[in-house]
């Protein structure tokens, strides 16, 4: 590569197995974009650009190498819409960015959604500047030919958008570089990728709204977007950190959590980069398949994912083709002489990168598969945790841990050769729930400890019983008659065939009795959300698979129940929050932040008892050790570094980005006082579970010495019968709680 001296790193070798193709549409696409963009008002006297800089950035090649195969009016179209986008990005950093203006730019961002109405009859207000003019324009041409579910999901993609250039804004007013799994799940949303997703179905077919919101899809669509994003990064290092001040940037934020060179950070952007292309492969070629076939879709609806997902393909080739050229990234000397190894040469051929796909292929794809179980570790390597927040035990301790074992009798938990009395004992889920929520009633700590009790004995139970047989039919039909257990309208209920489904039948009766059938369903779907993570861990368990990085840590997040955990935090908040900041950035990042903390903690404690003994595959620590290829001090260094960012992070949200949320939303001071309370809920709840995991036998070595299988001596546990359901029956207070605690 030639001409480095003055670029701050050496772009990596990419890992790219796809080649870039280009529409033969493409100066159409350019000639119209560039009228479009004059009568929208974004050229001269715009104050943002001039047709130089458009001619420059040449957003037509762009879209013509991201979607090669449609076309000429929709190439046109779609051009349009990344015109569009782009304006608003530039547009946005010279009148609001520069100028630390938060004010002005949420009052922006707050007119933008008013000009993407549902209802295609309805009325929008008159633009006042080219962003509204270009928006009103561009989803007048393109929503009639999609469907409402489309129009829902890019309407919310597009506002994700828009609305999350605010914490950019905000980062910069603090001078604040976010942590890494911060940056990842917000740049999903500022960075544009999702929305891209949504123009893909534009271009190639409509994914099906019955599987356009499952795992696969979504992990198509994430994978998708953190590949474009962290590519994004290292081409537009130079621009965004050096010249534009920006902070939210891969390589900066990698850069600064590991005190590393820009090198070195590039480097590593590019490692995650290239997992995350892994990821993509290994969702489209096994899960979107299973998918399918569970939700029994058509030919054609088959035909439409599978074009979809060669459309996201095509958006990652063409993408990198586009960035190697276009003149608003760094890319000197990018477009090389290739030799032999390099591939097939000519016009859209620089994508295709045979020595990267070999390098990869040869090493951290084939190092996922290749993990050896069982192999001993040692006691658990204890760091010294930050936790700031003093632990408070609820006075009813003792009684609930009396009550909660004859109610694990009744349940059956303790009769099926997974648990037993000594298991029970050894976990202490009622000290666990006693400092989650220190000031509830007796009946509350009571129902807190049997749903930790619940939930922690199906995570032991899945790859006790279905993952160690490889029975992943029978893991799936467990998932699905524990769903059936949980009615939402008094639909009937399949006879318990074992304790996972007596215990859940017993806690939905009693936790939801006066819920309304809306909130019974989003309860629901909560509890649905982890017994589907437990499949998943069972799939990687039949394939012997170590996750990939950031899908482990999204995944894990499920498999400790933290959707129905919060459920059960907010259940005695009332109506005074409105659901809509409950869906905000700064909520679900606070939340986020406390439970990352929480699973990690887990995943600390419980290397020895998952590694050594159990033959465990999903644990941070050793999804560390295999990603970067180093030991266990490294990487349980490297977690006990993310688990103090994501702390720190809890209480920047809680100081800095509370009040404002508060200001933006105008909250009355009950509202106030509920959300502050709940910051307090997640302060007992982060401090309850490190003190849990300090005190309690499960982890330590002497005790798993002495437990060294993951069932019950002398009594292997027994795959449940395949129990039919009942005619017409289709699977499908301040109260706190943890459910898959390892």
């Amino acid at each position: 590569m030639t001409e480095q001296s003055t670029q701050p790193f050496q772009l990596p070798r990419f890992y790219m197995p796809y080649q870039a193709r280009l529409n033969p549409h493409l100066d159409e696409a350019r000639a119209h974009s560039a009228e479009w963009a004059h009568s929208m008002g974004m050229l001269e006297g715009s104050g943002v650009w001039e047709r130089s800089d458009l001619d420059a950035h040449d957003y037509g090649l762009l879209c013509a190498y991201t979607h090669p195969d449609c076309d000429g009016p929709a190439l046109s179209l779609i051009t349009d819409w990344y015109v569009w986008v782009f304006f608003f990005d530039d547009h946005f950093l010279d009148m609001y960015k520069r100028t630390n203006d938060r004010e002005a730019g949420k009052a922006h961002l707050d007119r933008l959604p008013l000009f993407m109405p549902m209802d295609l009859g309805a009325s929008v207000p008159e633009p006042e500047n080219p962003v509204e003019a270009g928006l009103a324009d561009l989803w007048r041409r393109t929503v009639p030919a999609m469907s409402f579910d489309w129009r829902r999901r890019f309407a919310e993609s597009t506002e994700h958008l828009l609305n999350e250039s605010m914490w950019e804004l905000s980062n910069i007013n603090e001078g604040r570089v976010s942590n890494p799994v911060e940056y990842i799940e917000m740049r999903r949303k500022v960075g544009g990728a999702p929305w891209s997703s949504g123009l893909v179905e534009y271009a190639t077919a409509e994914v099906p709204a019955a599987v356009a919101e499952t795992r696969p899809l979504r992990v198509l669509m994430e994978t998708f977007s953190d590949a474009v994003h962290l590519r994004n990064d290292l081409f537009s290092y130079e621009r965004e950190v050096r010249d534009e001040g920006e902070l939210s940037n891969g390589v900066l934020v990698l850069e600064t959590f590991f005190g590393c060179t820009t090198q070195e950070a590039a480097e590593a952007v590019n490692d995650v980069l290239t997992s995350r292309l892994h990821q993509f492969e290994h969702t489209a070629l096994t899960e979107v398949p299973a998918i399918a076939l569970d939700k029994g879709l058509a030919p054609d609806e088959v035909a439409a994912v599978a074009a979809y997902t060669r459309g996201l393909q095509d958006w990652q080739s063409g993408g990198h083709e586009w960035h190697l050229r276009s003149s608003r990234y760094m890319n000197k000397g990018a477009v090389e002489e290739t030799s032999p190894l390099s591939g097939p040469t000519g016009p859209g051929a620089v994508s295709a990168d045979v020595r990267a796909l070999l390098a990869s292929v040869g090493t951290e794809r084939l190092r996922s598969y290749t993990h050896v179980p069982f192999q001993k570790t040692g006691p658990s390597q204890l760091p010294d945790f930050y936790m700031p927040f003093e632990v408070r035990l609820n006075p009813a301790l003792d009684a609930a841990r009396e009550r909660l074992v004859p109610w694990t009798h009744r349940m059956g938990i303790l009769s099926e050769g997974v648990w037993d009395e000594d298991r029970l004992a050894a976990a202490d889920l009622a000290l666990c729930s006693a400092g989650l929520d220190p000031d509830g009633s007796p009946e509350a700590l009571d129902l807190s400890a049997q749903w930790l009790a619940w939930g922690t004995y199906g995570d032991d139970y899945y790859p006790v019983v279905f993952g160690a047989r490889h029975d992943l039919a029978g893991a799936k039909l467990c998932t699905e008659r524990l769903s059936a257990c949980m009615p939402v309208a008094d639909e009937p209920v399949p006879a318990p065939a074992n304790a996972l489904e007596r215990g859940l039948a017993d806690l939905w009766a009693r936790t939801t009795a006066l819920m309304s059938r809306r909130r019974r369903a989003e309860f629901r779907a909560t509890v649905d959300v982890m017994t589907e993570s437990w499949v998943w861990e069972v799939l990687n368990q039949v394939q012997n698979r170590i996750p990939d990085p950031v899908d482990y840590l999204e995944m894990r997040r499920a498999t400790f129940g933290s959707d129905l955990t919060m459920s059960l935090c907010r259940l005695g908040h009332g109506p005074a929050v409105p659901p809509a900041v409950y869906r905000s950035g700064p909520i679900r990042a606070l939340e986020n932040a406390a439970i990352d903390y929480g699973m990690l903690t887990n995943d600390v404690f419980s290397y020895q008892k998952e590694i050594e003994y159990e033959g465990e595959i999903h644990n941070a620590i050793l999804v560390v050790q295999n990603f970067f290829g180093i030991d266990h001090p490294k990487a349980l260094g490297i977690v006990h570094d993310l688990m103090t960012q994501r702390m720190r992070q809890f209480e920047h949200i809680a100081a800095h980005e509370l009040p404002v949320l508060y200001e933006d939303f105008k909250l009355r001071a009950e509202a106030r006082a509920v959300l502050d309370g709940y910051v307090g809920q997640l302060r007992n709840w982060m401090a309850g579970i490190l003190n849990w995991h300090r005190n309690v036998d499960r982890y330590r070595s002497d005790y798993l010495a002495s437990r060294t299988h993951g069932f019950v001596p002398d009594r292997t546990p027994a795959v449940p019968g395949r129990t039919t359901f009942a005619s017409g029956m289709r699977p499908s207070g301040n109260l706190t709680g943890m459910s898959g605690i390892s």
